[in-house]
């Protein structure tokens, strides 16, 4: 197999050996440990139309099972994904003792021997009468666009247009924006999907927390959706950002697929001295 290092752009690698301490990133460092963490769908899985048969991409799936073996004292491992958090756990097949953080950073689990542990969100009752109405306007819109459907989280709904026309879709996603703000609330417009919560919530956030949980020393993050800008944006001097495939990015990398990320990952592993099977 190919050396990752020599497979990764020069500033990418170095941002990524200062990131890692270099070849002393084995022994104890003060400040805590280097949070990684990722988006899942178009980085970690390649985007597929059924989102329930996606998975890591193989050499994904080996790099975090490296890096979660370096929990919890060198690395702390994350995902944030806009998926429901159950979803995640299950598509996601992640190692135990990594977090998960789904719906954008409304909900928030650890991976344990035993599977998901995670406590459900609860809605206050306004909150639930709003996604109540949000959802029925969203399933309303997905009929007249033949190929649209509904995705239902605990504090969104989701209207997804990767199997409508293009004409519909973009007549879908415009009518869901639309019902969105009728009813106060700001939707999120990612890759072929409009999104609405009726928590505040952003992956941004996500970040911000788990830097403080963790007493990161620096933050690795890597993402290729709208969503993700919100993370790029609260990273600091001395973190890394890697934005994968195209779209316009405040990050301070680009890799251009699931396969490039991969070998972002692997790298980021061997400079962390972690393996398989111990860290």
């Amino acid at each position: 197999m190919p050396d990752p290092a020599q497979l990764l752009p020069d500033a990418l690698e170095s941002d990524l050996a200062r990131l890692a301490g270099g070849a002393s990133a084995s022994t104890d460092r003060a400040g805590g440990p280097v949070l990684v963490a990722t988006d899942f769908d178009g980085v970690v899985a390649r985007l597929v139309d059924v989102p329930d048969a996606s998975r890591p991409t193989a050499a994904a799936a080996e790099a975090l099972a490296r890096l979660a073996a370096g929990l919890p004292c060198r690395v702390r491992l994350a995902l944030v994904s806009g998926r429901r958090l159950e979803d995640l756990a299950r598509v996601s097949g992640v190692a135990a003792g990594t977090v998960l953080v789904g719906s954008h950073g409304a909900e928030r689990g650890q991976m344990t021997a035993g599977g998901l542990e995670h406590t459900p969100v609860a809605l206050a009752p306004a909150a639930a009468d709003r996604l109540a109405l949000l959802t029925t306007a969203f399933e309303r819109i997905a009929l007249t666009a033949p190929g649209a459907w509904v995705e239902h989280k605990p504090t969104a709904a989701v209207l997804h247009v990767r199997l409508a026309s293009p004409d519909d879709a973009v007549r879908a996603t415009a009518d869901a924006v639309t019902a969105s703000e009728r009813l106060g609330l700001p939707p999120m417009r990612g890759k072929d999907v409009v999104e609405t919560g009726v928590v505040a919530t952003s992956k941004g956030q996500a970040i911000d927390t788990l830097r403080a949980e963790t007493a990161a020393r620096a933050v690795f993050y890597m993402g290729d959706d709208v969503t993700d800008e919100h993370a790029f944006g609260v990273l600091r001097d001395g973190d890394v950002s890697v934005r994968v495939g195209p779209g316009e990015t405040i990050a301070q990398h680009r890799v251009a697929s699931p396969d490039e990320a991969a070998v972002v990952l692997t790298r980021l592993a061997d400079l962390l001295g972690t393996s398989a099977t111990g860290g």
